[in-house]
């Protein structure tokens, strides 16, 4: 079910949620958060369409707020919101709600989004791009227990990233981060399996990727072993070499979604390791609300710079 509200409040479209459920028969209960996505009129599409597939995995009440507050004084002085509401269909258990704010409305959003925000339930803010320099003092970041960005969104990626290691409040999190999950899980199991003491570590990649920085500077903080950052083409990170006494712990993913795990003494295996859809990324962030310490710990590290025009290590 589908409802258009111009030049609406948010008593009216809480007022319109409540009608559309009634009309499908299907109460709110379910639901398990509330996600608010920030982004544009031009990233809004994709943005919508990753949160709702996150949310066949948890229900949630989504918002989007697509901020326009005009150029021209006119445009600037035409305050007013504008909503679309969807309930069932395509959004299954869920509802979605498009906030769009014109004028000076657009810069207190915080302010529509307030009563729209599910009782006693947590909430999850997004920034798909376009994130605030200090997501938790940000006025819609204040109301969240979790706050994302994607480091990937932006030009300078790696000055991204220490912009975040200074702004940094438990609850932060960055997509970036979230892409290393799979590395990080093979990684800590050929350790397990290895047994043996790291001496070093390689991280290689496309150039300024910010996941292979967080990698790198992981391994910096767990590990507390010298890293080198090395330039391939990548796509993304496309290998990682932990150094021991016995040999080299390698994971090598040259492109495409699998990888080879060679560990010394046994026989080098292939591994599914794909590049993850950003719905699946963000299912995973809702996993979990609590702060997350080891994406902290690697954020305040630090590693030296790979040096310009490197190429693959031997």
């Amino acid at each position: 079910m589908k409802t258009d509200l111009t030049n609406t409040t948010s008593s009216k479209v809480n007022a319109a949620l409540v009608q559309a459920r009634r009309a499908i028969g299907s109460p709110a209960v379910g639901m398990v958060l509330t996600l608010v996505v920030v982004t544009d009129e031009a990233n809004h599409y994709d943005a919508l369409r990753a949160a709702a597939d996150a949310s066949r995995e948890h229900p949630s009440r989504i918002l989007v707020v697509i901020k326009r507050p005009g150029r021209s004084p006119r445009e600037r002085g035409d305050s007013r919101l504008d909503a679309e509401v969807r309930v069932g269909g395509a959004e299954g258990s869920g509802e979605t709600v498009l906030l769009r704010l014109r004028g000076e409305l657009a810069h207190h959003a915080e302010a529509v989004v307030l009563p729209l925000l599910l009782p006693d339930a947590p909430v999850v803010v997004w920034w798909p791009v376009d994130a605030p320099a200090r997501p938790a003092q940000d006025p819609l970041g204040a109301l969240a227990q979790r706050r994302i960005t994607d480091a990937y969104a932006v030009e300078q990626p790696l000055e991204q990233l220490a912009a975040r290691a200074v702004s940094y409040a438990p609850g932060d999190t960055d997509l970036a981060w979230t892409r290393l999950t799979p590395w990080r899980s093979m990684l800590a199991a050929a350790l397990d399996q290895a047994r043996t003491e790291v001496t070093s570590a390689v991280v290689e990649s496309e150039a300024d990727n910010p996941s292979a920085e967080l990698l790198a500077r992981w391994f910096a903080d767990r590990l507390k072993v010298p890293v080198e950052r090395v330039v391939t083409a990548g796509p993304v990170v496309t290998a990682v070499r932990l150094r021991t006494a016995t040999g080299d712990i390698h994971i090598d993913r040259p492109d495409g979604p699998v990888a080879t795990l060679s560990i010394p003494g046994q026989p080098t295996r292939t591994l599914a390791l794909k590049v993850r859809s950003t719905a699946e990324l963000i299912a995973e962030e809702l996993r979990r609300l609590d702060p997350d310490e080891a994406y902290a710990a690697a954020l305040r590290a630090h590693v030296t710079a790979p040096a310009a025009g490197a190429g693959r290590s031997g």
